[in-house]
């Protein structure tokens, strides 16, 4: 051996962290996006079980709207308030039983045969009743002799039958 003596030195290890990899901050908004689309898809499925499992509510909710647009109703023109009152019975046969009535001719609405499926027979020829009614004061050559108010009470008398004539 050589005379000269080996100096040993000792080092300090290396530090835990740059063993690591370094990822960068991707990961967080992965993990963050992947949380928010579960809280989405989540919150989806809720409501849409919520609104599925009570039909009577959005029953419920189209009928006090109706009732408080026939309220307003404030007419001399029979024809203007059997209008207005098919437009508002429409209104609630879309929100209460999905119906695609508000966008149908009356000769339309009254031929299809799937239409209303949704209530009872006699509320279902309630319905045909009534609505031929307001069609042909609305679409008459002449202006009715009818008062508003009995279109309206009419049109009222209607809207609870409908209500009441929904199948389960």
């Amino acid at each position: 051996m050589d005379g000269a003596p080996a100096h040993f030195q000792l080092m300090e290890p290396a530090s835990p962290e740059a063993l690591i990899p370094g990822f960068g901050f991707w990961p967080w908004l992965a993990a963050a996006a992947l949380v928010s689309l579960t809280a989405v898809v989540l919150v989806r499925y809720w409501k849409r079980r919520k609104s599925a499992t009570r039909p009577h509510c959005a029953r419920n909710a189209a009928f006090v709207a109706a009732a408080a647009s026939l309220e307003k109703l404030a007419t001399v023109d029979a024809r203007i308030a059997a209008l207005q009152a098919s437009l508002i019975l429409r209104h609630y046969l879309r929100g209460a039983a999905g119906d695609g009535s508000l966008y149908e001719t009356h000769e339309e609405f009254a031929s299809r045969h799937d239409a209303l499926s949704a209530l009872l027979p006699d509320a279902r020829s309630a319905a045909a009743d009534g609505f031929a009614r307001l069609a042909a004061l609305k679409y008459a050559p002449e202006i009715p002799g009818v008062q508003a108010t009995v279109v309206v009470a009419q049109s009222r008398a209607l809207l609870e039958t409908l209500h009441s004539g929904f199948t389960a």
